[in-house]
């Protein structure tokens, strides 16, 4: 049987060949939002950064569900490869398909039910809310091809074909960037036009994801393989976890930043608008950064997966510590750019007030101050669900958003105002970095052990007449 060059090629080219499709799939997902917030401030202005910023969550929330069961159902598809399982791994690639298919038609409908009372949850002012729910009311269609594209790319990666997976979300966002000022400007159709030509782009980008997972290379998916199966809808739920909490954590701290800072904003000098945009736009861009780290993270996830099930552990701690060393290297590159020239990335997205970019410059330096540690806690978040400890995954994916974060937005800001926001950022970053490195170090001990386990296992094999 031909041996499968996940358990065979070095570890530094496996993880550029996983990692760099994987990283490029993630920046065309953010560079959707950054176009649409680009020539949005530059038409609207303001008020559509800030209808951009209320809208942010449900994208967040359908890349969690993506994730939920594209990565988990990826992490189970190499296990399963890893260990020689073949029918098992089909299993878990078309159970995962089918509920990427259900799960993003479900979330379409009850956003287009509850639009109006889902965009105030989220903190759209009066003057901010009809072109919130303009926006989103025409995004929401998008949403089951958005859902499919980013679950369906894990699966294709895992598959072993990393640049088709980089192709399908990139032909969505050509596209997207080619009809964004053709429909703002040309058509003159403001937000509905941004949110018309981010539709098309996914679509485009769901039907080749669909062509090929219609034709899977490492396994023959048949019709009994896309059955629902309770053991195997757990299974993807169980290692998908870490990701899908690790979305919704910034899901509910982009609501709740939203709305502390409309709260807080109204209190201050810089009124209710100006840190409703300008907290958006950073979310935004700072996608960017979390593209490579989260790229790096997935394109980890089969190396490390089939090399675990495989049981060669120093290829699993090798793989693990080149991609902590990426991530880092590129954190500390973005941190120094964000710190040196915070008032030119603001102004890229639209003009705006003296207090505008006053605010904008504080938060920046302050809320980011530690960004040059936010690569560890990602990473290693997906580096224990891909070795199927999906508990510890989920515990990391909690630690910076929920249980650092979260609670630090709601209590600085009582005894400091709009500045406790900015505080908060920094004393989480550092706190989850913390805990990710003590438990990733544990598990490379707990890997040495089973490694003299195993040897002397086979000693006495060979020592048995």
């Amino acid at each position: 049987m031909e041996k499968n060059p996940l358990g065979e090629e070095k570890i530094g080219k496996l993880l550029r060949t996983y990692a760099v499709p994987s990283v490029i799939s993630m920046l065309v997902g953010a560079l959707y939002n950054i176009v649409d917030q680009f020539f949005i401030g530059r038409s609207v202005g303001m008020l559509g950064n800030a209808a951009t910023n209320v809208a942010f969550p449900l994208s967040t929330l359908c890349v969690a569900a993506a994730l939920l069961f594209g990565v988990g159902g990826a992490s189970a598809f190499s296990l399963r490869l890893g260990a020689k399982k073949e029918e098992e791994a089909a299993k878990a690639a078309g159970n995962a398909t089918l509920l990427l298919g259900i799960v993003g038609v479900m979330i379409a409908v009850i956003v287009r039910i509850f639009l109006s009372p889902l965009m105030r949850a989220f903190g759209a002012t009066a003057d901010v809310l009809q072109y919130a729910l303009t926006y989103t009311g025409i995004t929401s269609y998008g949403f089951p091809f958005l859902i499919l594209t980013t679950g369906g790319s894990a699966l294709i990666r895992a598959d072993g074909s990393p640049r088709y997976s980089m192709v399908c979300t990139l032909s969505g966002a050509i596209i997207n960037t080619v009809l964004d000022p053709l429909f703002i400007f040309g058509f003159h159709m403001d937000m509905a036009g941004a949110a018309i030509a981010t539709v098309i782009g996914q679509i485009v980008s769901a039907v080749l994801t669909v062509l090929y997972l219609s034709r899977f290379r490492s396994v023959r998916l048949q019709k009994r393989h896309f059955r629902p199966n309770t053991y195997d809808v757990l299974k993807i739920m169980s290692l998908g976890m870490s990701q899908f909490f690790n979305q919704i954590a910034m899901m509910v701290v982009q609501i709740v930043m939203n709305n502390t800072m409309t709260y807080y904003g109204a209190r201050s000098d810089y009124g209710a608008e100006i840190p409703l945009a300008c907290s958006g736009i950073i979310a935004k861009v700072s996608m960017i950064f979390f593209s490579f780290v989260i790229g790096i993270s997935q394109g980890l996830q089969p190396i490390v997966g089939f090399n675990y099930g495989a049981k060669q552990y120093a290829r699993v701690r090798k793989t693990m510590r080149l991609a902590v060393g990426f991530g880092t290297g590129i954190a500390i590159l973005f941190y120094a750019v964000f710190q040196a020239f915070p008032r030119q990335i603001i102004g890229l997205f639209g003009e705006g007030s003296d207090s505008y970019f006053a605010f904008s410059e504080a938060y920046i330096h302050i809320f980011l101050l530690f960004l040059f540690l936010d690569a560890i806690q990602p990473i290693s978040s997906n580096f224990f669900t891909a070795i199927g400890k999906a508990g510890r995954g989920v515990l990391l994916s909690l630690t910076r958003q929920v249980i650092f974060l979260l609670p630090l937005l709601i209590v600085l800001p009582i005894f400091f105002g709009i500045d406790g926001v900015m505080y908060a950022g920094p004393v989480a970053d550092f706190v989850a970095a913390a805990l990710s490195g003590i438990m990733v170090l544990v598990e490379f001990r707990a890997m040495r052990r089973l490694e003299q386990t195993e040897l002397q296992s086979v000693r006495l094999q060979n020592e048995t007449p």
